[in-house]
């Protein structure tokens, strides 16, 4: 039951004041056809709306089967109208972009029906209203009485209890006015129809009972009614919501009537998409060209550890340190540059266990290079000399003159090759060279020959083997491979003097029978055209076989008198500490490595690498750590940051379009909402609540953003074709322009969200619109 009790009504225009309803007092049976009478302006409609929540009365109260509307939120409103009104205008108010039945289907879309449910009801809706045979029929496919019956089917397919007519039939013709009456008359059977109407001769033919209204009042009621008792409440309200799928639906039906229009503005809206993603992708197509090289030269480029390091600590440096300071009339006393960087590694056996647990997945070769020097000799037609490997004195002379000078080793190159942590990963030599002839090394007492990409051979090398060549002469490579040279141990190959020094033996045949036989297995080049090599343009040879070597000698009668002499057992020279500990190294006395060359798997696994080496010092005083040299990642830093910069600056440039999109597509929305007012309404009265509203326009800002960011990528993607055309033509670089997958997602997303936020004032301010107001724009 419905009852209307003292409800006030007030208008305000200036200084006048209206009452459209003044202490209006009215109860209305469950089923009965009320006709509302009255001249223009006396406020029947304004009671309508009321009844229908649509309007607010400013005082009194509406009761529905015993609930007191007085305290109804907004959302109360909401859900009385969608589940408990159904409106039927007299300008039917259809939708115009959903065909008849989703129009139909729109109430009970936001009451959260199932699709077959309602799809269902809507049909069984429309047939009762005779227009079975037109379900697929757009509006403007039906005549003016086929549209107030879909705008009667509407009202209907939720079931709700109270039928609001305001001038059904007042844009019909007389026989169409009929049949909708008589239609209306039938629905009163079971519901309570209320109707607004100016037309007399319709209420006395078809009302049940006749109200007559002026001036804010009822002045009579042809079938007054009053009950027995007060009604228990027994009202159940059932709150509406819209899912986001049917906001989506809803708003991609509206877009797709304006396909023109959308397809112009996401086009306009994707300009800065197109512009930052062209601007990635050729930075990224940049940067894999800077990578590619970088892992042909660099990837192989081991971490250097030696005994002295530099550290370049970039907080040693202050902001202003190039600044000249003012002239005070003093000087101060400093160590040069160079000095102030040099770090002491105090490389031990711990470290070096540490070293040889690293993963084999992050860096499966390892090369340790020492100062032992190798006694070797060769027998050349029985002529009997001493020889070296290296184009020095010892594989490890370089590095030591050089710490004895204070410089830092770069540890680039070296005459050993690593170790390989995990033999099933292949040898380093398999990997980064290529076999010229003869065999790999099986075993430590083989040795290589590295030619560079010229196939040279480092003459001095080559004459420090015993061999009379000239600069420029060939030599065939089976007078090398097979050649082998005697490995002399320290016992046999220096003698004692009466004084207590130490010389090296008599070259003689029996010295050279004494040695270990070492074969030159063979010739090897790297596999790329690095300039940068790996090894040294000389004999190469295995740690295992230094390591041979030190156990062999550590023990030698010149190690054992050295170490008990702070003189040069050989020469009387006097010693510090430091040159003592280099000449026992020297000659096999230490096994502690003066550089420790780390070769990592890969260009990306080489982090993993840097942060276990980091692990070791974490904790430990500056002097205590142990630094390393990482030349490639000092390249790659200086590349990478350069290209990025000059990226960030591009994009930067671009983003500014984006922005500029967004205020577009914010303006586009509100005209949109403009556009769509009456729209607002329909969906008001249909029980739509604001959020709802607002998440109908959020959804078509979302679609045009999704739409625009999608347009954007594929007209960047597209434009990657010319563009690497061009930069072929003008650099001779294939395929510079690479739209990475990531960025096109992201860009998608960040469309998406700026034009989601461009729209969503305008769409708020399509939730606060008025209903009664909005349905009667135009």
């Amino acid at each position: 039951m419905l009852q209307l009790k003292h409800l006030m009504k007030t208008y305000q225009v200036g200084d006048t004041v209206t009452h459209a309803l003044d202490d209006v007092s009215i109860n209305f049976r469950n089923h009965e056809f009320v006709a509302i009478l009255g001249p223009s302006g006396s406020g029947k409609t304004t009671m309508l709306n009321v009844i229908g929540g649509l309007d607010q009365y400013d005082s009194g109260d509406i009761i529905i089967n015993g609930k007191s509307t007085k305290n109804f939120s907004q959302t109360d409103w909401d859900a009385y109208r969608n589940n408990t009104v159904g409106f039927i205008f007299q300008n039917y108010n259809l939708i115009s972009h959903l065909s008849i039945i989703e129009n139909v289907e729109l109430g009970m879309t936001l009451s959260g029906v199932d699709s077959k449910t309602r799809h269902q009801k809507a049909i069984d809706a429309l047939k009762r209203v005779g227009l079975g045979d037109h379900l697929q029929k757009n509006p403007n496919q039906l005549s003016g009485g086929q549209m107030q019956r879909v705008a009667i089917a509407r009202a209907i397919a939720n079931d709700p209890d109270i039928l609001l007519c305001d001038e059904p039939t007042g844009a019909l013709d007389t026989k169409t006015s009929v049949e909708i009456m008589k239609l209306i008359k039938e629905l009163s059977k079971d519901k309570l129809v209320i109707m607004v109407t100016h037309n007399p001769e319709l209420a006395q033919e078809y009302a049940s009972r006749t109200v007559h209204f002026q001036d804010g009042k009822i002045l009579s009621d042809s079938n007054k009614f009053t009950p027995d008792k007060d009604i228990k409440d027994s009202f159940n309200l059932i709150k509406t919501k819209m899912s986001y799928l049917n906001a989506l639906k809803l708003s991609f039906t509206n877009i797709m009537t304006k396909k023109g229009r959308t397809f112009l503005t996401a086009f306009a809206s994707s300009i800065g998409i197109i512009g930052i993603a062209i601007v990635l992708a050729l930075s990224n197509g940049f940067q894999k060209q800077i990578d590619q090289t970088q892992t042909k030269t660099l990837s192989k480029f081991p971490i250097s550890i030696s005994t002295i390091a530099t550290d370049l600590d970039p907080a040693q440096r202050s902001k202003d340190s190039d600044k000249n300071v003012k002239n005070k009339g003093f000087l101060i006393a400093a160590k040069p540059d160079n000095e102030k960087n040099i770090h002491e590694n105090k490389i031990t056996q711990n470290y070096i266990n540490y070293i040889k647990k690293i993963n084999p997945n992050y860096a499966n070769n390892i090369s340790y290079i020492r100062s032992v020097q190798l006694n070797l000799l060769s027998n050349n037609a029985g002529k009997i000399k001493r020889i070296q490997f290296s184009t020095l004195n010892n594989s490890g002379s370089s590095l030591v003159n050089a710490q004895s000078q204070g410089m830092a080793s770069v540890g680039i190159n070296s005459s050993v090759f690593p170790t390989s942590l995990d033999q099933s990963k292949g040898s380093f030599l398999k990997n980064n060279y290529q076999l010229l002839s003869g065999n790999w090394p099986s075993s430590k007492n083989d040795v290589v020959l590295v030619l560079n990409n010229k196939n040279e051979a480092n003459l001095n090398s080559l004459k420090n083997l015993g061999l009379d060549i000239k600069d420029g002469e060939k030599i065939n490579f089976k007078k090398l491979v097979g050649k082998t040279f005697k490995l002399i141990s320290n016992n046999d190959y220096y003698q004692q003097l009466p004084t207590g020094n130490f010389v090296p033996n008599k070259l003689t045949k029996s010295l050279y029978n004494k040695g270990r036989t070492i074969t030159l297995t063979g010739v090897i080049r790297s596999k790329n055209n690095s300039q940068m090599a790996l090894l040294d343009n000389s004999i190469a040879y295995s740690d295992a076989l230094s390591e041979a070597v030190i156990k062999e000698n550590k023990n030698s009668n010149i190690v054992k008198a050295q170490k008990k002499s702070s003189t040069n057992v050989m020469t009387n020279q006097a010693m510090n500490e430091t040159e003592k500990a280099q000449f026992i190294a020297s000659i096999g006395g230490s096994s502690i490595p003066n550089t420790i060359l780390i070769y990592p798997n890969s260009f990306n696994s080489k982090d993993k690498v840097l942060n276990y080496l980091d692990k070791w010092n974490k904790g430990k005083a500056k002097k205590d750590k142990i630094v390393y040299t990482d030349m490639s990642g000092t390249v790659t830093k200086l590349t990478g940051g350069l290209l990025s910069g000059i990226t960030d600056v591009l994009v930067a440039f671009a983003a500014i379009s984006l922005i500029t999109s967004m205020i577009m597509i914010g303006i586009l929305t509100y005209t949109s909402v403009l556009e769509r007012t009456k729209e607002i309404g329909i969906l008001k009265a249909l029980g739509a609540r604001k959020r709802d509203i607002t998440r109908v326009f959020d959804a078509e800002t979302f679609i045009l953003g999704v739409f625009s960011g999608a347009l954007g990528i594929l007209i960047a993607y597209l434009l990657t074709f010319p563009i690497n055309s061009v930069l072929y033509y003008i650099t001779d670089m294939t395929n510079v322009a690479q739209l990475n997958p990531t960025h096109a997602l992201a860009l998608i997303i960040i469309s998406t969200i700026l034009t989601l936020l461009g729209g969503h004032i305008p769409a708020r301010i399509a939730a606060k619109k008025d209903a009664a107001i909005a349905l009667r724009s135009e």
